[in-house]
């Protein structure tokens, strides 16, 4: 008797208590297979323009694979690397340069990069709109870059980015 007594007690007070002040739904921004497949575009153009044949991938809100396109001298391991760049830079809603980064001066526990699907090294850029999450863009393919902090694969997933900013950020 004591032990229901207790089991009732404890789902009494680990169960959430609904408020009717808070939304049985919500809402959020993702971006249009349009807009994501521009900045992708704009991504690889950028990186061409600098010398450089590169896969580039969109992901959505949720980390689904929202846009892709790979450059016709990419290697072959470039497509599943961009992939996983903004996978990570979406799921852990950093840039994957400061993950790294973060990593490196043992700012977050080594543990993260074993995060199944993770890849913690630069290129993977977060994509906000009106201060909100809204996906992340990955670009593989283009040598490391001169500074830790920026990398190429970075600069060129920002330049895609910041070809459809106006779209995004007055939607």
């Amino acid at each position: 008797m004591v032990r229901i007594i207790l089991m009732m007690f404890v789902t009494l007070v680990t169960t959430p208590v609904y408020s009717k002040e808070q939304p049985a739904l919500y809402q959020y921004k993702s971006m249009s297979l349009e807009v994501a497949a521009k900045a992708a575009w704009h991504a690889l153009l950028d990186c061409r323009k600098r010398g450089y044949s590169v896969a580039v991938a969109v992901v959505d809100r949720g980390g689904n694979l929202q846009a892709f396109y790979r450059d016709r001298f990419a290697g072959p391991h470039t497509m599943e690397t961009a992939r996983r760049k903004a996978w990570t830079a979406n799921s852990f809603r950093q840039n994957t340069s400061e993950l790294a980064s973060f990593l490196k001066q043992g700012r977050i526990p080594n543990q993260v990069q074993h995060n199944p699907g993770a890849l913690l090294v630069g290129g993977g850029v977060t994509v906000q709109a009106a201060g909100e999450l809204i996906g992340a863009i990955g670009v593989s393919g283009a040598p490391p870059g001169k500074s830790e902090k920026e990398s190429i694969d970075g600069a060129c997933a920002k330049a895609g980015i910041v070809a459809v900013q106006d779209e995004i950020e007055f939607n």
